[in-house]
């Protein structure tokens, strides 16, 4: 049986590059027949990646049969998986995220997880010395995934080893490292052919805090004014999505890369509260700048408080 290798839904880059670099893995390394897969539309900065490394988009799968065999990257919470996760044959789990649990296994499993910035520099560790095959197209890949989870070393989450790698994949391709970097997040600060409901949800995670649950939204981008001049539109859009996610309320962060603060929209009172209890900020008005936020992962999710 072919092993189907997927991560979270909304796929950003991390989550486009990571099941292609490990199916190639799986395939050309290992001898084991794995396809990579894709829980949804990758965003844009994603497709951009694809094209420049000129990698067919693998196909988009959103229902699985009981029993398949799979291999899950970035990420462990199921509320990013198929509704039917605890029914599939799950072989690994490589992840840099925080345990979420509810994951079931029919029996024991290789699980990585570690504190870097991308699940792209896991792999590469995980490969020893066979990752010295990789392809140009495998090793673009794991730069993209590197510069777009750490946007370009900014992110509190970058570590010195993904740093480094990415230094030495930039070298061995003859790259640039900030002109590169500058190409994805313009790629990714393209939003206009997207409506709001699709810009919620297009990098956003499900997590609950206590009782309430939330959609957990970031908008990365070098050109935070073309979201922000849309602001009414998106918030009026919010009490759609959440109703029709299952969801209590979203958060929407609008990270200026360049500045390197969020914004954060504050439709109601709830979401008033989170600013002030989370962030300590003072909100007035539907907005709220938060310096230094950057990372859902380590500074967002992990901090919530209603």
């Amino acid at each position: 049986m072919t092993t189907l290798v997927f991560g979270h839904k909304s796929p950003d880059t991390d989550s486009t590059g990571s099941p292609i670099i490990w199916a190639w893995y799986l395939n050309e390394i290992k001898g084991e027949k794995a396809e990579a897969v894709f829980l949804g539309e990758p965003n844009t900065e994603a497709a951009f990646v694809l094209e420049k490394w000129s990698c067919p988009k693998p196909r988009i799968v959103t229902e699985f049969d009981a029993g398949q065999k799979v291999v899950i990257v970035d990420t462990n919470n199921p509320a990013e998986l198929p509704a039917n996760i605890n029914d599939l044959d799950i072989t690994a789990i490589i992840d840099h995220h925080k345990l979420v649990g509810g994951l079931e296994t029919s029996g024991p499993i290789d699980i990585t997880i570690r504190p870097l910035a991308c699940t792209a520099t896991i792999m590469v560790d995980l490969m020893g010395d066979d990752a010295d095959k990789m392809p140009d197209w495998v090793k673009g890949m794991v730069l993209s995934c590197i510069l777009s989870d750490t946007l370009e070393f900014r992110s509190p989450t970058t570590t010195d080893h993904d740093r480094a790698l990415a230094a030495k994949l930039a070298s061995e391709l003859n790259l640039d490292l900030n002109a590169y970097a500058s190409e994805m997040f313009e790629a990714k600060s393209d939003i206009s052919a997207f409506s709001d409901a699709e810009l919620i949800r297009m990098d956003s995670k499900e997590y609950a805090v206590g009782d309430t649950k939330f959609r957990v939204s970031v908008l990365e981008t070098t050109a935070p004014k073309i979201v922000l001049d849309r602001k009414d539109s998106i918030m009026a859009s919010f009490a759609d999505v959440a109703k029709e996610d299952g969801v209590d309320e979203v958060l929407l962060f609008v990270v200026d890369i360049l500045k390197e603060e969020a914004t954060l929209f504050v439709p109601n009172d709830l979401v008033k509260g989170v600013a002030e209890k989370t962030f300590g900020a003072t909100v007035d008005g539907n907005t709220v700048v938060l310096p230094g936020i950057m990372s859902r992962k380590k500074q967002i999710i992990p901090n919530l408080k209603v």
